[in-house]
């Protein structure tokens, strides 16, 4: 059988014994360092990658808040835009109140009679254009509703009007000339 290499050379007179188990025992400690920084480089590589997939799923939601915002930020541009667009002339003589949700006051607008009737009757509605407030017809009051919802104010429902079968007072109308 041939000898090792470390028989060969103390053989040879080139390494004495002490030297070759120095060598024998230094070959021990790399080996056990290697598996002991394999078994650390794992370690390592598992938190890296774990860390990799935290930064990669906040940065996800970072970027769906974002984008949330900024459809928010384009519906309520939409809801202006559509008000801007289908305001009614509201300058009359006639002083319509109603009351705004967001403030939780009552707030007037001066109106002509025309108007005054049909915001009473549910074909108009007024919505908040920033601070000032719009006179804009129910269909766009409520396409603005469902892009924006705080910017619908005021919006009669038109069976509140309606006489009931029970009403004891049925048989006698509210005058029209009748202002309170």
């Amino acid at each position: 059988m041939a000898k090792s290499l470390a028989d060969q050379l103390k053989s040879a007179g080139l390494v004495d014994d002490k030297k070759a188990k120095q060598i024998q025992q230094e070959k021990r400690k790399q080996k056990k360092q290697q598996f002991k920084g394999q078994a650390a480089e794992d370690d390592t590589r598992a938190r890296l990658q774990k860390q990799k997939q935290e930064k990669a799923e906040r940065d996800r939601q970072l970027n769906q808040e974002r984008r949330a915002a900024e459809d928010a930020r384009a519906m309520q541009a939409q809801a202006a835009q559509m008000l801007q667009h289908n305001r009614q002339p509201v300058d009359g003589e006639v002083r319509f109140n109603f009351t705004d949700p967001r403030i939780n006051k009552i707030k007037r607008l001066y109106v002509t009679s025309e108007i005054q009737d049909q915001l009473a009757k549910g074909r108009l509605a007024i919505c908040a254009d920033g601070d000032q407030y719009v006179v804009v017809p129910k269909a766009i009051a409520e396409k603005v509703a469902e892009r924006f919802p705080e910017a619908l104010i005021s919006l009669a429902d038109p069976k509140a009007n309606e006489v009931d079968e029970d009403d004891p007072y049925k048989d006698f109308p509210i005058p029209d000339d009748l202002m309170w």
